[in-house]
């Protein structure tokens, strides 16, 4: 059994994306930002000990990091269908679309998110060092993608998922719209069946608008 420890407009609608690609059964936990400070509620430390989502219990298992629960299941489930197997060539592009969502794409908007809190004392590094970094990191998805929707080989695969938060990190405050060919991937992801399932099962989804 998986269970699905998921947090409102959290990185957890992409799991629960994910496993309704994959077609495999799965209960679902919700659980609330804090209204003011839009931190997870304390009761998430009591399954994992960061206190944060994603997380998920894969037959009793505790395993938290999106990258790790994407790839993971991706292997696990249906056959691999939404992986890519060691000895394709297709392998390498895979794994770094797979881990390049958070270990690169994420990290300069999560600083406009909290550089922005600063007011006019954060101005200069969001001008001078933020705002660029988010270019350089989606300018680059976006030549990837070419005229394509998805990162790897043009097939979708759970990279696609892994990096759909992004765009909508984007989407919020890394103005998306320069990027064409996000949109366009983004709009794409959005009109699969298994997103909307997904959907319905996590609630509502300000992020996905």
């Amino acid at each position: 059994m998986i269970i699905v420890h998921h947090l409102n407009e959290s990185r957890s609608q992409r799991i629960l994306w994910l496993l309704e690609e994959l077609g495999t059964p799965y209960e679902v936990k919700n659980y609330e930002r804090n209204a003011q400070t839009r931190l997870a509620p304390p009761e998430l430390k009591a399954v994992h000990p960061l206190g944060k989502s994603p997380v998920v219990e894969i037959d009793g298992k505790v395993l938290g990091e999106s990258g790790a629960i994407v790839e993971y299941l991706a292997e696990r489930e249906a056959g691999g269908k939404l992986a890519v197997a060691p000895n394709d060539p297709a392998r390498a592009d895979y794994l770094y679309w797979l881990h390049f969502a958070e270990g690169s794409a994420m990290l300069p908007l999560l600083l406009k998110l909290y550089v922005g809190m600063l007011g006019e004392a954060g101005n200069t590094l969001m001008q001078m060092r933020i705002e660029p970094e988010i270019d350089n990191h989606l300018a680059h998805a976006n030549a990837a993608l070419g005229e394509g929707n998805y990162f790897v080989a043009n097939r979708f695969t759970a990279a696609d998922i892994e990096m759909s938060f992004v765009l909508d990190a984007a989407k919020m405050r890394g103005g998306l719209e320069r990027y064409p060919n996000l949109v366009r991937a983004r709009a794409a992801n959005q009109a699969r069946p298994a997103y909307q399932r997904a959907l319905q099962r996590g609630g509502e989804y300000k992020m996905g608008q």
